[in-house]
Parts: structure tokens; sequence; C-alpha cells
């Protein structure tokens, strides 16, 4: 029941809401004599659809102590059995096509269910792991769940805790296209169509730890001059002074994981995460970059196998670049797992962009005013649910996710 921060959620209405997605818009619409297993679920779990039904204040969640969790077990379960029912007639291609989103949106929320219990237990004063014991070397995870095509050995990472060197790929730009074509994808990926970009260079590898406290001691939390005004009125309305969940107790800086706390150190190579889209534009000025479009960064991924580390792997927390970033013509790494990563552009539709019809219409739609776009995916994405169109976003004081830095010129 613990939900430490207003935008998060319980982990046990993380798992009645999902089921409540497959029931609402599934299985009362598209199974005949389909028994709802409570009349009070359609309100209680709803999260945000204001054309279906009323529903509590979010940051309330956790005074949900009833149902307990044994309930919300069998709703799952039962939900379940309906939609075994309704998969073994001849559904309907709008009722199969429910499902895939439902799915899609369930693996939404594993994530958004580890973020949310890396922030509960950081607030324990215990500060528990969810996954303790050290972390190896583990192979990048390719869409199916197997190791990644380049994973054959076990990645060399760098084993002073200093990261790789930072080189730029260039991109010729021209005239492109963004945007889903074919297959499953959510209505805000939507439709294909074309861009202009001009000539630019990425990063080979997102920001690291030890690169932004290099940020952090040269005075960029105190130096207004690299910050936008909303962001400035951030840093000084919350305090900022270090990315979340760093710490600085003893002198020396350690990071809370999910696999608990963890020596600065030993992760100083690995990507700096959980920093707002405010700290990643303010650090891009200080380094003299910027950060990318979502439009630059889509036309680097696309031709980039879906691998990398995501939650398929078990590491649970952000690897650092590989040594096979020496050549200097190499492949631009990190593009999928690690760390979302924040881009310039603010979160809006494509040109000729329609939600889908309905009430599943305000699932993307109404959103596209004050957010921005990361692109990526996490260390904590299925590997199965990220693709280079994928297009995520919140606001831009947003930390308590798995967001992280790529430099762009």
């Amino acid at each position: 029941m613990v939900q430490s921060l207003p935008e998060g959620s319980p982990a046990k209405w993380h798992l009645a809401h999902t089921a409540w997605f497959f029931e609402s818009f599934i299985l009362r619409e598209f199974l005949p004599g389909y028994r709802v297993f409570d009349a009070n679920f359609a309100w209680l779990f709803n999260s945000y659809y204001q054309s279906f039904a009323a529903f509590p204040e979010k940051r309330l969640r956790a005074s949900f102590s009833r149902p307990a969790l044994e309930g919300i077990l069998r709703f799952r379960a039962h939900v379940d059995e309906g939609v075994e029912h309704l998969l073994e007639g001849s559904p309907e291609d709008e009722a199969l096509a429910r499902i895939e989103l439902g799915v899609n949106h369930e693996e939404q929320h594993q994530e958004l269910l580890l973020t949310d219990i890396l922030h509960a237990f950081f607030t324990n004063p215990l500060r528990p792991a969810y996954q303790a014991g050290q972390v190896e070397a583990l192979p990048p995870m390719s869409q199916d769940g197997e190791p990644g095509a380049s994973s054959m050995e076990a990645p060399v990472y760098p084993a002073s805790g200093k990261a790789v060197p930072l080189r730029y790929q260039q991109f010729s730009g021209g005239l492109c296209e963004a945007g889903r074509g074919e297959g499953f994808c959510f209505d805000n990926e939507r439709p294909r169509h074309r861009v202009w970009l001009e000539p630019y260079s990425l990063a080979g590898r997102l920001v690291s730890n030890g690169e932004f406290a290099e940020f952090i001691a040269a005075g960029g939390y105190r130096q207004p001059e690299f910050w936008l005004s909303a962001g400035w009125d951030a840093v000084q309305r919350n305090g900022w002074s270090a990315p979340l969940y760093w710490t600085n107790e003893s002198g020396d800086w350690s990071l809370f994981t999910l696999r608990g706390e963890q020596p600065m150190a030993r992760l100083a190579a690995a990507p700096v995460s959980h920093v707002s889209y405010f700290e990643a534009d303010a650090y891009a000025r200080w380094a003299g970059r910027r950060l990318a479009t979502e439009f630059e960064w889509e036309t680097a991924a696309e031709e980039q196998p879906i691998t990398g580390n995501l939650l398929d792997s078990g590491r649970l927390m952000p690897a650092p670049a590989t040594e096979s970033i020496q050549g200097q013509d190499g492949p631009v790494q990190q593009l999928f797992g690690d760390c979302w990563e924040w881009t310039a552009s603010a979160y809006l539709g494509y040109p000729g962009f329609r939600p889908l019809a309905g009430t599943l219409g305000e699932y993307n739609g109404k959103f596209m005013s004050g957010q921005m776009v990361l692109r990526g995916g996490s260390c904590g994405t299925p590997a199965a649910h990220i693709r280079a169109s994928y297009r995520n976003f919140f606001a831009p004081e947003t930390r308590w996710q798995f967001s992280g830095i790529r430099l762009a010129s």
C-alpha cells in the first residue's frame, strides 16, 4: 500500500488497475454474459479516463486499505479467465486490437511498478534493497528476451570505474521519415510523416555518473546561466543539488538503486539516471552541447536492433557503455535500455494525429501539453515493449523515472 510520492502508485493499485483495463475496455464490451467482478472497481481503479467513470484523487491511492491484496488477486484471476474465454471463441478484430493494447498497457505498469518501489524503498529509513547482491556483467537483451546478436560474450565493462571515451557520430540529416508505419503502436506514434533534419551528431553513449559529478563540483546547480527559467525555479523550490537517489552523508557520493545503496565510485562509469529534463538541459548547456530532438534520435535508432540493458537482462540498474565503443566510427550505444533519454522535443501530436475513438482516446492525446518526450526505454522496460518510434513523455520536473542524458550537436 506504500505510495511515497503523489505521482506514484502503490504496488497493489498497479495489480488492480491493469486488470481493470482488460475488464473495462475488453470484457464488458466483447464477451457476452461477462459478469463484472465488483461494480465499485469500475471507478475505484480508474486512473484518468474522465469519460468512463469518476475516480478518486491519485495521491490518495495509499488509503485503499480495502479491497485487500487477496481480493485483488482474485479479481486478476477472474479477468484472466474472462480473457481466455474470449480468445477461445472468434473475437472480432477490435477485441484483439484492444487485448494487444492491454498487454502493452500492463508492460508499461511493470516498469512503473519498479520505479515506484525504488522510490518507496528510498524513502524508507532502512533503505531496503528490492533485489540484493552484486551485479555481474550481463549480456544485453533483444526483443525476444534472448541475448542480443552482439552479446555472444559478456560485454566488457570498464574496470577502472572511468567511462569509455565520449565520441560523436555524424548524421547527414535531410528529408527523413518518423513515426510508426506498420505493426502495433500507440496512437501518439502515428501517422508516419516526413521531417527535415539539418546535419547533426549524437554522443556514442549516455552521460555517466562521473561526468555529471563534475557538473556538480563545478557549481552547476548554483549557476542560473545554464538553466531554463522554469528549471532554475525548480532547483530553488525543491532544493536540488544532485540527481534523485544521490546522497553524500559521509563525504563520498553514494547512489540508491533497486539493488540497495551503492558507492558512487563503483558506478562512476554507469549512465546518470533520475534527472529531470531541466537537469539534462542544464548539463548539456554546461558541456557546450544540447539535447537531441526526438526525430534526430529516432532517425539514428531506426536501423539499430532492439537490444540493450532492458528489464529482461535482470540487471535492474543502468550499465556502463562497453569498450567496443573505442572505434571512431562505431555505432551509437545505449539507444535502447539503461535510461530513457530526454529529448529537446515537446510532446505534441504529429501532423494528422488522431486519437483512438471513444474513451481510449484519452490514453495519450489529452496529455499533449506541458510535457517533454523521452526515447529508448530503460533498464526497467520490457524488451518486447520498446521500439524506435516509442514516445514516452513526462513533465520536465519529473525525476523518479530512469531518465538520463545523451548529448547532441
